[in-house]
């Protein structure tokens, strides 16, 4: 499929242009965890064109994720989810590659597995992940992308890319571990839009155009619309 075409709308903007494009082929983006968060995420990464994808998941889809992961549908159900992430993003965009880890990403692999990327995506739902991945992030000096919902609220940081890291939001590891879970309510539409700032956080990185949420949280509540950004 020529390239000019399925691009043409972004090769548009002065923010991508030719030389952005260049750089999103070239990109290679390790996502963890694709349900959610991290469907949306992949979806319009691939799409965008980011030459690489790796996808860290070990759960199977389960009929309950339908109302909110679009990556699977029905006949999914049962199945790896990172293996038919993998199968639906090439259907929608063969130009890229994509890598499944059908696996937790834990102390022991975290190292290896984010070594080959340049940036790290947090689809995940769980605060112990995400200590490991923005210490490996932090040792290796790539940026994580960080993301979480609840509910019908949601918020996005850029962190390992300046001074803060996922320590600086839970400086206290032992006590967040120890939280009780915020529950799994959530409407569908909340990772639809967390993941899709989180998305164009990734762009912003890779084309290197406006300004990135670098050591900033951003927050929304769905219910009145209200956003707002705090240094961290």
């Amino acid at each position: 499929m020529n390239t000019l075409d399925r691009y043409a709308r972004q090769l548009l903007l002065p923010e991508i242009g030719e030389e952005g494009q260049r750089r999103l082929s070239k990109a290679k983006v390790l996502i963890v965890g694709v349900g959610g968060l991290g469907s949306p995420i992949a979806i319009y990464l691939a799409g965008a064109g980011v030459g690489t994808l790796g996808l860290v998941d070990d759960d199977v889809v389960s009929v309950s994720n339908l109302h909110r992961q679009v990556l699977y549908d029905e006949a999914s159900v049962g199945q790896s989810k990172a293996l038919c992430a993998k199968e639906r993003l090439l259907a929608l965009n063969s130009d890229i590659a994509v890598h499944a880890y059908s696996c937790r990403l834990t102390a022991d692999n975290a190292r290896d597995i984010i070594g080959q990327y340049d940036m790290v995506v947090d689809g995940t739902d769980n605060f112990a992940a995400r200590f490991v991945i923005s210490d490996v992030c932090s040792q290796l000096r790539k940026p994580f992308v960080y993301g979480a919902i609840c509910g019908l609220d949601g918020q996005v940081a850029v962190l390992c890319h300046g001074h803060a890291t996922y320590r600086t939001l839970f400086p206290d590891e032992g006590a967040t571990l120890s939280m009780p879970h915020p529950g799994k309510q959530v409407a569908g539409v909340t990772p639809a839009i967390v993941g899709s700032v989180q998305a164009n956080q990734v762009m912003q990185l890779i084309c290197q155009y406006g300004e990135p949420l670098i050591d900033k949280l951003w927050s929304i509540d769905l219910r009145t619309m209200q956003t707002f950004t705090i240094g961290i």
